[in-house]
């Protein structure tokens, strides 16, 4: 039997500094997103070293979020092993969702390849399509074949791991979202647990990232930014996916 949402085990791996406010809060943004009670995240700093399989195997769900300071281009002495351990999420086929540094960090894990790029960078609402095989997937079928979601990098995916599948693109960047087929382990570059009242939180604590946006001050970019909250149905069309539930028809 499928343990229900609230049962699941959820372990995020994040790469962040401890005065980091957003560390918190990126917490309480996946526990929005997938609907789960406060408390059901627990924290593995990457940055202090990185889990061992019996870590991985203890829980049921392994995330991995934004980054804050830290990049996968420029890389660290941390990040070799933290890459390792995304090679053995794989290997263990642990369900895995990983967002904006988790999606460059598993790219670059599988075979990819990251590189920072201020003139493809992508701060706000990004429009995004689907590809040939988004539109067929379960987790981004449901998505009209055009939709916007909130994004906050500089560094770009410029090639995807051979063994992955690309389902969304944007003007400005290819690879946008990927799949290992016959694997439970979805990557998007975008936010799909993050609002737009969330994004303007963030970016009010990393004002770096404004003029990348082409704004000067975040009441500039909420004007700019729309509501973004109909992207969040992802959160739950992976678990469906990944724990053999069947996904919802449309998106919610």
């Amino acid at each position: 039997m499928t343990l229900p949402t609230r049962d699941l085990r959820f372990l995020l791996l994040q790469v962040r500094n401890p005065d980091d406010p957003m560390r918190r809060h990126e917490i309480t943004c996946f526990e929005r997103g997938f609907g789960l009670v406060p408390g059901q995240v627990e924290i593995f700093d990457l940055l202090r070293g990185a889990p061992d399989a019996k870590r991985i195997e203890s829980v049921d769900v392994v995330l991995l979020g934004g980054s804050g300071d830290y990049s996968v281009a420029r890389g660290g002495p941390w990040l070799p092993a933290a890459l390792e351990a995304m090679v053995g999420l794989y290997e263990m086929s642990t369900p895995t969702f990983a967002s904006c540094w988790g999606f460059q960090a598993m790219a670059r894990a599988m075979g990819g390849s990251v590189v920072t790029d201020h003139a493809r960078a992508e701060v706000g609402a990004t429009w995004l399509d689907l590809t040939d095989a988004g539109r067929s997937d379960p987790v981004f079928g449901p998505l009209a074949p055009r939709f916007q979601a909130v994004s906050g990098h500089e560094d770009i995916v410029v090639t995807i791991p051979a063994s992955a599948t690309l389902l969304a693109s944007s003007e400005r960047v290819e690879n946008q979202a990927f799949h290992f087929p016959g694997k439970p382990i979805y990557c998007t570059q975008f936010h799909p647990e993050l609002t737009r009242s969330d994004l303007l939180e963030r970016i009010s604590r990393y004002p770096a990232y404004l003029p990348l946006a082409g704004a000067s001050t975040v009441d500039e970019l909420a004007e700019m930014t729309p509501e973004l909250d109909h992207v969040g149905g992802i959160l739950k069309r992976f678990l469906d996916v990944a724990f053999g539930r069947r996904a919802p028809t449309s998106d919610g």
